[in-house]
């Protein structure tokens, strides 16, 4: 008995069939791979992004630090320059000047310079701590010696020794002062 061509039909495509499926099967898992692989590859790819940008905001707040603190060096000797003048300035007194046109001269002279050194100071944001009355604060100040006195509160600052400066929000140079004590404390000053 032999088969007519309608009965090997049925066989055929069901063999095709199932290939089919086998191949539509290999697809998908082919199509899951690709997904995969892409979704990582788009995670690393925000991730590299993300680090990139963290990378030039980081160097951009550097250079500008960079440019904000680099006259620090310069700016510490100058400090002692300011300081010269500003204790010149104050020597020359109307009654020492009197009618002598050279030192009249000179203390405008002085005055002209400091000024304009207070100027290129305030420019690069460089600022005189001056604590006289203020409470004592590590961070800005250095004290020097301890003094009793009963008509201030203790750690008081009652005198200053040497001005400090601050560039920007650092400490350029920290003011050394005298602190208060109240007289129950130790009888000896301290020097830090």
């Amino acid at each position: 008995m032999t088969n007519s061509p309608e009965e090997n039909a049925p066989i055929e495509t069901t063999e095709a069939l199932e290939t089919s499926a086998e191949i539509v099967d290999i697809k998908d898992e082919k199509i899951a791979k690709l997904e995969e692989e892409v979704a990582k590859l788009r995670d690393q790819f925000v991730r590299a992004v993300a680090e990139t940008d963290n990378v030039r905001k980081r160097s951009q707040r550097d250079l500008e630090e960079s440019s904000k603190y680099a006259v620090t060096g310069f700016a510490k000797d100058m400090v002692s320059v300011l300081e010269n003048l500003k204790r010149a300035s104050e020597s020359f007194t109307p009654e020492a000047i009197g009618e002598n046109a050279l030192l009249k001269t000179i203390a405008e002279g002085v005055s002209l310079t400091l000024q304009e050194l207070l100027g290129i100071f305030h420019k690069f944001g460089i600022v005189r701590v001056d604590p006289m009355g203020q409470k004592f604060d590590h961070n800005l100040h250095q004290a020097v010696a301890q003094v009793e006195n009963n008509e201030v509160e203790s750690g008081t600052v009652i005198q200053v020794v040497q001005s400090g400066y601050i560039i920007g929000d650092r400490l350029l140079r920290p003011a050394m002062v005298v602190v208060s004590k109240a007289g129950g404390e130790a009888e000896k000053s301290v020097v830090v």
